[in-house]
């Protein structure tokens, strides 16, 4: 009906209705089996008649406010018009809602696969298709759930008995069953606590012993709740909350409660620990400790985290010594008296120490230098020993590394142990002593300013040398030959003695002198000149003569005699007439040449 066709109306009359309009519908898509539920947003809802899938009315609507509609999709195809209808109008947007083909959900498995009677058994399903599931239902009855994803779903099984199917519901239908047993639990069996008593304060750690505990909901000191923890069917760690007298431990499962064992509450000091010693040992457990403190002489039990010790000895008030259980990790040691449970020290569980390694492997029998470690579980190293002997000192860089000081030992290889509050490893002949090495001689035991010439060493552990100096200086490059004999290549030097020393990895050998000589200089010769017919001698002056090993008199050697280290006489050779070269050589190298002249005999 069109407004503008009435009449004005007074102010007194009520205004018309206007016609319904959509603007979206949300999820716009759904099964072409119906049954999805489907928000419709607009206006003028208030008082909606009808909702339509295109000519076919929703399954069902409910009009939310005057803006929005949740409507559940009939059976239907293709992509249809959402339209609502008032008595003022049926709205005419053009919004529409596709149907599609969805699978129908496939379950595999469930798990577990049974459950208490009473409900509450949350069951994992596996399958396909869960996507947009609508319902899952052991037998007949809906539980609670959640979409995991399309291929898994969390229910909380609701009460029931007997086998049933549980079948999971979706817009594209529902899924096979697969079979949920509802079993009837007995009442659980309390047989002990331990300790028997606790303070007042509450806060005693007590291990209740039975069986039936799986599922257990509650644990009650009286009627007060206990915070607990199930470890088993036979085991239930718990907090005992405050009270007073002697009350009833009691465990409530869905079978059930238990029998109650006593519990008694007394007035007495909650006992204090003030050190453990040691505070680490092996995971396999049975390290002696001392536990020092206050108030230990009722001490009922000693608890490496939440186990007990395999054995506890009272010695005094002030202390305890136990017996550590097997374990890993750090946990809190703790002593339970009736006045209570003491305050927690830690101790560690340490894995057995392994070596895999050891830099460098080898050096000197006199010790003192410092090698690497490597491996595993090495934190925490009492000792390092060298073939039963301790290192000088021991540090240790992290649980895979330490490095020791090497203590002083005959030569040979030893081995090498570390102990670690988790047992001891050790790695045999792994690091060798080497003797120092030791020089007898260097020949020749002179030579030029310049170097460059090769000298032999001669002793003994020379064979693994690492370098060869001449003073500070290394050799230009050396060669070991034997384990007695080095060749080098002298460096330059400055004139006079210099020592000579090989090191090694087992240190570094006595010095042996080598001179490094200045090559000789001729300043004057006289005679200067003679007879081709040689039988004559010429005097040199000048410096470095004493070591003198060669003179030549025109490239060819001659016969000499030195006189000083500044003075040489030299024979002179017969030779053609002219001028030729005079040279001195000795280690030092050959000097510059001075000019002698053979003169011919004049012919009468």
């Amino acid at each position: 009906m069109n407004r503008s066709a009435h009449p004005p109306t007074s102010s007194a009359e009520p205004s018309l209705a206007a016609t319904p309009s959509v603007t979206s519908v949300s999820p716009p898509s759904g099964s072409t089996a119906g049954g999805t539920a489907v928000t419709v947003t607009g206006t003028g809802f208030t008082g909606a008649t009808a909702v339509r899938f295109g000519a076919t009315h929703a399954a069902s609507f409910v009009v939310d406010s005057d803006t929005q509609i949740t409507a559940t999709s009939p059976v239907g195809s293709g992509t249809v018009q959402v339209t609502v209808t008032t008595p003022s109008g049926t709205s005419n947007q053009f919004v529409t809602y596709t149907y599609v083909t969805a699978p129908v959900p496939v379950l595999t498995s469930v798990s577990p696969t049974s459950g208490p009677a009473s409900g509450g058994t949350v069951v994992t399903l596996s399958g396909s298709g869960f996507s947009g599931a609508t319902a899952v239902r052991f037998g007949g009855v809906s539980a609670a759930f959640t979409v995991n994803s399309s291929a898994q779903v969390t229910a909380t099984a609701p009460a029931g008995s007997g086998t049933v199917a549980v079948t999971v519901s979706t817009p594209g239908g529902t899924s096979n069953g697969v079979s949920f047993t509802y079993v009837s639990t007995p009442a659980p069996v309390l047989t002990s606590v331990s300790p028997t008593s606790g303070p007042a304060s509450g806060g005693t750690v007590v291990t209740l012993s039975g069986s039936g505990f799986s599922g257990a909901t509650a644990v009650r000191f009286g009627g007060v709740s206990a915070a607990f923890t199930v470890n088993s069917s036979a085991q239930i760690t718990a907090t005992a909350p405050p009270g007073s007298g002697t009350v009833a431990v009691t465990v409530t499962t869905p079978g059930g409660t238990s029998n109650g064992v006593s519990f008694t509450y007394v007035s007495a000091s909650v006992p204090v620990l003030t050190s453990v010693s040691p505070n680490s040992g092996p995971a396999a457990g049975g390290t002696t400790v001392t536990l020092t403190g206050t108030g230990l002489t009722t001490t009922t039990a000693v608890r490496f985290g939440a186990t007990p010790a395999t054995s506890f000895t009272v010695v005094s008030d002030t202390h305890v010594t136990a017996v550590a259980p097997p374990g890993t990790g750090t946990v809190a040691i703790t002593a339970t008296t009736p006045g209570g449970t003491s305050n927690g020290l830690s101790y560690t569980y340490s894995g057995a120490p392994t070596l895999s390694g050891i830099s460098p492997n080898q050096g000197s029998t006199s010790g003192g230098n410092t090698v690497t470690l490597t491996g595993t579980n090495l934190t925490g190293a009492t000792s390092v020993t060298f073939g039963g002997t301790p290192a000088t000192s021991v540090t240790v860089l992290s649980a895979t590394q330490i490095t020791a000081v090497v203590p002083a030992a005959t030569a040979g290889p030893v081995d090498v142990t570390v102990t670690t509050p988790g047992g001891i490893s050790t790695l045999p002949k792994s690091y060798f002593y080497v003797s120092p090495p030791v020089l007898a001689g260097v020949t020749p035991p002179s030579g030029p300013l310049s170097g460059g010439n090769t000298v032999t060493l001669t002793g003994s552990n020379l064979i693994e040398a690492t370098a060869v100096r001449f003073g500070a200086t290394p050799a230009t490059s050396f060669t070991v030959v034997s384990d007695t004999r080095i060749t080098a290549v002298v460096p330059a030097g400055s004139a006079g003695l210099s020592s000579v020393t090989v090191t090694t990895v087992g240190g570094t050998s006595n010095p042996v002198s080598y001179t490094y000589l200045a090559a000789p200089g001729i300043t004057t010769l006289v005679p200067n000149q003679g007879s081709t017919s040689g039988g004559s001698t010429a005097t040199l002056t000048g410096s470095n003569f004493a070591p003198t090993t060669t003179v030549r008199v025109g490239g060819a050697p001659t016969g000499f005699t030195v006189v000083s280290d500044t003075h040489l006489v030299a024979d002179i050779p017969a030779g053609a007439a002219g001028p030729v070269d005079v040279t001195v050589t000795s280690p030092g190298g050959t000097s510059t040449p001075a000019v002698y002249t053979r003169v011919a005999s004049p012919n009468i």
